[in-house]
């Protein structure tokens, strides 16, 4: 008995190419460059080190049962914020459960795997299409799947940015949508699968609609080529506007099936910080066409490269004369048109929903280089390229190289590389013109196609890793130091009786996602206005222009947040065996919920400390020429860039500089009848003056700290803090708030002393969404007390409890079940044509014989 082995189909076998060379490429360069995991450099730079890395953590936490809240209150950031807009813009995408199967202190690990996979996702999906948009070499569409796949926008900018490799693949995946669409085949998939590139990441996704609708557009403009007849002009005309329609009906049907999640998400925007504006300039197109080539990187040009082998297949198309006229001129035309919207400021602000991005101002460059890869197939499908057109194609590319020699972008690694991958594909592409079909010499073309498209590939890789780390900001990766704050915090924690703070000396902007615990800190695209705003008032420090909310260390904002522990560490300064060991100080602190007495709620100021002493409800600052022996001084100078000296204690300043914000700063304990103005012996500054870059921003402001005023300086102001006062302060607090407190993933709920009156305030921002009740009474959206959840009293219950629904979440759940209806009743619908017809047929066959 003889076993005959079956052959993969080709689609199968071009996307496993596809994922292989790609996986190959970004291995190969990330090695040869050392940088994690192989070698001693990491790659947690920008937001991949100070937002996805923790991120990626907490979800780790949340999957194991370990995290303080849950899908829709996070408990650990920003003492208590909105989580669901944060898993939309971070989380929601399917492989970022990957980091479930990894241990935490592996997450670096984990996200790096998940890069891999995505990018691997991204070039199967699109050899997949470019084998359903023309017939062609297995070989060639997983070549040029994996072309996309590793991009220059991939390979140097999404890399680090994760969350956009999902448009990467939404894509090629949302073109064959399109196919299916105008072919009126699979209705139901369609809309999942928009669905998904839509919850995935909402805004690639909304990128890559635009792109599959160019696509789509072109392919219905090419089916209305001269070969209709003229009385079947309107009949075509139909069945293209229905295939529009078709597709159309599918977008809006995916959109809103993601709509639980994408409306809290467009709501929690709406909410945000207003965070940086900045106007688009476009690049230089010196500068653009040196981004085609291999081995430059910049951050404000978009990143073309995709291999000399696509590009080349691309500036052929137009002298390919195997290749219809019509269909050359669409294809060019469409790549020249998308490549001119990227240079002008009205289409540019249409492809970043009319918002000017906080970064890389070229984020849609996926989808142009998706473009080209179909160009690039539609040249190669009609056979390999005639002398004609490989002269033309060369001589297009000798004009840009030309041109680029002048941009500062390029390196000296580009026109080696160039050529290197120029003399591979000449050498593949002469032994296939000569294979005959002979699969030996096919293997040894492909083969020399392969390597120059992912040596070249790897070779850029490897160079924007070495650089990368040189031009952005970077933070340390889980190590010694991390593994010890977080058991400093785990051992002291105590929620929630009170909160454990992970410390001002940050290792990055999101530590208590990270590493545990209950802290203002908070960086996210959804960092809610009134958190940022109040925290301003109260003196804390930011950067992202407001959007990273740093700790503020100070016993002050610590008793009013329940800051019961707080953890000192030195990332930044290791000690000579691996990292000085944190340490943690503990204060008595009043519970979550305190009660106001009654009366009118006051109001915030510009003085920090006076904002502070509002906020509590006691005076514990003084305010004089001198501060008394043994209180703890306290400077204030948000937005002054510089050394502030309190005798041997020296602290530096960085305020008012692209977006920061300097927080108060604790000088130490005053020596007995010491001036604290700068005229005097104690506090001096040295630096900047105010920079104008700086803002002050606190909410309901009433009353200005007047010029001049006892404990001013230029630059900002002194406060001497009271131990006693706060000590009293906190007491009574104590005294009259909470004698239990209850939270929940999405609750919170206090016991409040017998006959309490006035207000009962929570320490928590009060964001949109906490819905509270006094007693049994009805719930009410929650009150706002300087900026924290606060519920009135009337002196008859002893309870009130909150409990948070993010905004957004009824209406988009609502929009999802009727897309869910309207896509069952279609299902019904189709069923029972197809029965119907499927009987009538039966019908008319048995009654012909008779």
């Amino acid at each position: 008995m003889t076993f005959r082995r079956r052959a993969l189909p080709p689609r199968l076998r071009a996307t496993v190419l596809a994922t292989l060379l790609t996986v190959l490429a970004v291995c190969t360069g990330d090695a040869a460059a050392r940088i994690y995991p192989y070698g001693p450099r990491h790659r947690s730079v920008s937001d991949l080190g100070n937002q996805y890395v923790p991120f990626h953590a907490h979800l780790q936490d949340l999957l194991h049962g370990r995290a303080d809240g849950g899908l829709f209150v996070n408990w650990q950031s920003g003492f208590g914020t909105s989580f669901l807009p944060d898993l939309g813009t971070y989380l929601s995408s399917p492989f970022a459960l990957v980091v479930g199967f990894f241990p935490k202190d592996r997450v670096d690990l984990a996200l790096y795997v998940v890069t891999l996979l995505k990018m691997a996702a991204a070039s199967a999906a699109m050899a997949s299409l470019l084998l359903t948009l023309r017939p062609g070499r297995w070989w060639a569409a997983g070549l040029l799947g994996a072309s996309y796949a590793l991009c220059g926008w991939s390979v140097l900018e999404a890399s680090y940015n994760p969350m956009w490799l999902d448009g990467l693949i939404a894509f090629p995946l949302l073109c064959l949508v399109g196919e299916w669409a105008r072919e009126s085949r699979r209705p139901l998939l369609g809309p999942v699968v928009v669905a998904l590139a839509w919850t995935a990441n909402f805004y690639t996704a909304y990128m890559a609609t635009i792109g599959a609708a160019l696509v789509l557009l072109v392919r219905l403009f090419l089916e209305s080529g001269s070969g209709e007849a003229a009385g079947a002009v309107g009949a075509g005309a139909r069945i293209r506007i229905r295939a529009l329609l078709r597709a159309a009906r599918t977008v809006l049907l995916g959109i809103a099936l993601a709509a639980p999640l994408l409306y809290p998400v467009f709501l929690g925007t709406e909410q945000a910080y207003p965070g940086w504006t900045r106007e688009f300039t476009p690049a230089s197109w010196t500068d653009l066409f040196a981004r085609t080539l291999p081995a430059t990187y910049s951050f404000s040009t978009p990143a073309l490269f995709l291999g000399t082998g696509t590009l080349l297949l691309v500036f052929a198309l137009a002298f390919h004369r195997a290749v219809p006229v019509r269909e050359r001129a669409a294809w060019t035309g469409l790549v020249v048109l998308v490549a001119l919207s990227l240079q002008w400021k009205p289409t540019h602000l249409f492809w970043h929903l009319f918002a000017t991005p906080n970064g890389s101002p070229y984020r849609q460059t996926f989808v142009l280089s998706g473009l080209l890869v179909i160009a690039a197939w539609t040249a190669l499908s009609y056979g390999l390229p005639d002398r004609r057109a490989l002269l033309g194609g060369c001589g297009v590319l000798a004009v840009i190289g030309a041109v680029a020699a002048s941009s500062r972008i390029v390196t000296v690694f580009t026109y080696p590389l160039l050529v290197l991958g120029l003399a591979a594909l000449a050498g593949g592409l002469l032994v296939l013109a000569r294979a005959a079909g002979r699969r030996g010499m096919v293997a040894l073309g492909v083969l020399l196609l392969a390597g120059s498209q992912a040596g070249q590939a790897a070779a850029t890789t490897a160079y924007a890793d070495r650089v990368r780390i040189h031009r952005l900001d970077d933070y340390a990766p889980w190590g010694r130091h991390l593994d010890q704050e977080a058991a400093a915090v785990a051992k002291a924690d105590g929620w929630p009786r009170y909160r454990t703070d992970p410390g001002r000396e940050q290792t990055t902007g999101n530590d208590p996602l990270l590493v545990g615990g209950q802290g203002a800190s908070y960086y996210s695209s959804m960092t809610p206005d009134v958190y940022t705003r109040t925290m301003a008032a109260l003196g804390d420090g930011w950067t992202s222009r407001g959007r990273n909310i740093q700790s503020l260390d100070n016993p002050v904002t610590d008793a009013i947040f329940s800051v019961g522990a707080r953890v000192h560490s030195s990332p930044d300064d290791p000690s000579p065996d691996g990292t000085r060991p944190p340490t943690v100080t503990r204060a008595e602190v009043p519970p979550l919920v305190t009660v106001r007495p009654p009366g009118p709620v006051p109001h915030f100021g510009r003085s920090p400390f006076r904002n502070q002493e509002a906020l509590l409800g006691a005076s514990v600052y003084t305010y004089a020429a001198a501060c008394p022996a043994g209180s703890e001084v306290y400077y204030s100078a948000p937005n002054f860039t510089g050394t502030v000296r309190l005798g041997p204690t020296e602290v530096a300043l960085n305020g008012g500089q692209k977006g920061r914000r300097a927080a108060v700063q604790p000088m130490g304990t005053a020596p007995g009848g010491v001036a604290v103005t700068p005229g005097g012996a104690a506090v001096t500054t040295s630096g900047e003056r105010d920079t104008p870059h700086g803002e002050t921003v606190a909410p309901h402001t009433e009353r200005d700290t007047p010029h001049g005023e006892a404990g001013s300086s230029p630059h900002g102001e002194t406060g001497c803090l009271s131990k006693a006062r706060l000590a009293r302060a906190v007491a009574h607090l104590k005294a009259t708030g909470a004698t239990s407190v209850t939270v929940t993933d999405d609750s919170i709920r206090a016991q409040l002393p017998p006959n309490s009156r006035g207000t009962a305030v929570l320490a928590m921002p009060s964001i949109p969404g906490w819905q509270c009740r006094n007693g049994n009474g009805p719930d009410h959206p929650a009150g706002s007390y300087l900026g924290l959840v606060s519920v009135p009293l009337n002196g008859r219950a002893t309870t009130v409890s909150c409990t948070f629904r993010p905004p957004g979440l009824r209406a988009g759940s609502a929009a999802g079940a009727l897309a869910v209806l309207v896509l069952a009743g279609s299902a019904v619908v189709r069923r029972a044509v197809r029965a119907r017809r499927s009987g009538g047929g039966s019908t008319l066959t048995l009654a012909g014989p008779a």
